[in-house]
């Protein structure tokens, strides 16, 4: 569920007031020069900063596809190329240039004064000015990622994958066999905390050099708003879908009371959700015709990719290029294979241009099913925006959650019927229940939301803007957990946890989480769009193959990177604001059903959070 990509700003940079004023004449006569004195100091900032990111990009995917026990040769070489991109875009000349333009902006095109804002914001990031800090936060983040992907987890006495672990809470019907798993999956959090802390107070200082008050402020200011801004933001999203959460919530805890022949509990243990983090519980549900568990059982893993790949040609893009099939790590490592790769899928633009890889362990079921399709979308996103239209330092979405809402939105539509029937994985003929399609549907959407926007974006919002104090870590992420998800641990978790760090996201990929929970409002808003204006389909069995007016349509949103503001980019796209409402629609017919279902039933969520 991720891309991994050097941010780029949007708004919301440190600026400079502009100089005395001057005469309407002078301004034309001084305003090429500007331009073309800019362009080039663009140029040529680019030139290097294409290098250094691709030997930065090159060496962090050798930490995370080649993990070593002992061996701290990648470590080292990562932490090399790391600080030379860090010693670059953190230098004073750049930091100074990009002020000294900004101070003219006015003078400047639109085009140019974004790819300014961009290297200031990635200036603040590393700093020259603090240039010890810097390094001692990239070699901690060199060992935090080491830590994290190079542990190896273990139920009873056997080493297990995390794939294991995430087949047996999604299957297994033994509570002591699910609690095991769980508790095992929360092990590598405690070899971690100390390097959250650590990481937490460098992130911080690094940050505080340009004058941001901490990091989670930092991240927000990319889409042009305040921490207080995103946090109400995210509040609001999570009120808007929490009736419907909390009818999910009632439903789950009396049919998981009922699995495991328990009192209904008032919140949902943990250990009985089909989830490491309970941020999807799809797998309560069996959609009786629509088993793409059951149909993927005889295909390969190579067979999903490809078939994703032909989803992508058939809306009229090119095929991936063959050094995406020689450079990507997409299947499990071999049994008996002397190293470890991270298990967490990902996109990844090397070099922000023609490389384009993938890490993930595609095994054939319906989690990685679509789960190819959503990691194709961000190859495909960056391959429409590599243009020379675009430049080097604005080829990111229109935002961040953009990306992942263009990842999501292509993995909705791979789990619709009509599409799944196009690849023979669901008999044209079988019969299902809408219901219930949606029912699995909402339990992982859905539940989704207050996860992403409550607790992984307030926990961070904690850690970050106030400093959170380490011996409160666990007690405040499972505050929250409570609070937003109405689920508790199995047991009590006292500080030698730190299950906040067993999502790989607090570590190697910090205060942005919110990205997600924007990024499902989003899917549902161009899903809505491309059913009803384009398909015309009912959004709920939707199929995208073949239709090149789709194609053309997700191209056009695609192709200009960050070269214009992502709300001005939505209003020229769908022509609204970002808004749940098509999220709502989509889910309201499930919404009165489980109204139904839940007659007499307690509720043990708030009516309102």
């Amino acid at each position: 569920m991720t891309h991994r990509i050097v941010l780029t700003a949007m708004t919301g940079m440190l600026m400079l007031a502009a100089c005395g004023p001057q005469s309407k004449e002078a301004e034309k006569a001084t305003t090429p020069k500007v331009q073309a004195e800019a362009q080039q100091f663009l140029d040529e900032y680019q030139k290097t900063y294409q290098d250094v990111y691709t030997k930065s990009s090159e060496q962090e995917w050798l930490l995370n596809t080649h993990i070593v026990d002992g061996d701290s040769v990648a470590e080292k070489e990562y932490e090399a190329a790391q600080t030379a991109f860090a010693d670059f875009t953190g230098s004073e000349e750049n930091i100074a240039a990009a002020k000294k333009f900004l101070a003219d902006a006015d003078s400047l095109t639109p085009l140019q004064k974004r790819q300014f804002d961009a290297i200031l914001f990635m200036a603040a990031a590393s700093p020259a000015t603090a240039a010890d800090i810097v390094k001692e936060k990239i070699a901690a983040s060199a060992k935090q990622v080491k830590d994290l992907f190079g542990f190896a987890f273990h139920i009873g006495k056997k080493e297990v994958s995390t794939n294991d672990i995430d087949n047996i809470l999604s299957t297994s019907k033994n509570e002591k066999e699910l609690l095991e798993a769980w508790n095992a999956s929360k092990e590598v959090g405690k070899g971690l905390k100390d390097g959250v802390e650590n990481l937490r107070n460098l992130r911080n200082r690094c940050v505080q050099e340009l004058q941001y008050p901490d990091f989670f402020s930092y991240q927000v200011s990319e889409y042009g708003m305040s921490s207080q801004e995103m946090t109400d933001l995210c509040h609001r999203l999570i009120s808007e879908l929490w009736p419907l959460y909390r009818e999910l919530h009632t439903w789950a805890r009396y049919q998981l009371a009922a699995k495991f022949n328990k009192p209904v509990p008032d919140m949902i243990p943990a250990h009985w959700l089909p989830n490491r983090w309970g941020q999807a519980w799809g797998d309560l549900v069996h959609v009786e015709g629509l088993d793409v568990d059951k149909a993927l059982k005889d295909k390969t893993p190579e067979w999903i990719v490809k078939q994703g790949e032909s989803f992508y040609m058939s809306l009229g893009y090119d095929q991936l290029p063959q050094s995406f099939w020689e450079k990507s790590s997409l299947y499990p490592l071999p049994e008996g294979t002397p190293y470890k790769k991270n298990n967490h899928a990902s996109a990844w633009h090397i070099n922000l241009d023609k490389d384009l890889r993938s890490l993930m362990s595609v095994e054939a079921n319906a989690h990685w099913w679509e789960t190819v399709l959503h990691e194709l979308g961000h190859i495909y996103y960056y391959k429409t925006y590599s243009t020379p239209e675009v430049p080097l330092l604005l080829r990111a979405g229109a935002n961040r959650a953009y990306h992942e809402a263009m990842g999501s939105l292509l993995g909705l539509a791979s789990m619709q019927k009509p599409f799944l029937v196009n690849f023979g994985l669901v008999d044209a003929n079988a019969k299902t229940d809408s219901i219930q399609i949606l029912l699995r549907e909402a339990l992982d959407n859905v539940v989704f939301i207050p996860f992403s926007a409550g607790t992984m974006t307030m926990f961070e919002h904690d850690l970050y803007a106030d400093n959170l104090p380490k011996d409160q870590f666990n007690a405040r992420w499972w505050s929250y957990v409570k609070q937003f998800q109405g689920i508790v641990p199995p047991t009590d978790r006292g500080e030698e946890y730190c299950d906040a760090a067993s999502k790989t996201h607090i570590n190697d990929d910090p205060g942005q989480y919110y990205d997600y929970a924007l990024s499902y409002i989003l899917m549902y808003q161009f899903h809505d769009h491309i059913a009803k204006q384009i398909l015309h389909q009912d959004p709920h069995a939707t199929n995208y193959f073949g239709n090149k007016e789709v194609g053309a349509f997700l191209k056009e949103m695609m192709k200009t990177g960050a070269t214009m503001d992502w709300r001005e980019h939505i209003q020229k796209y769908l022509g609204s604001e970002m808004s749940a409402k098509p999220m709502l629609e989509y889910f309201a017919p499930l919404l009165q059903w489980l109204k139904e279902q839940n007659k007499g039933r307690t509720y043990t969520l708030p009516e309102q959070i």
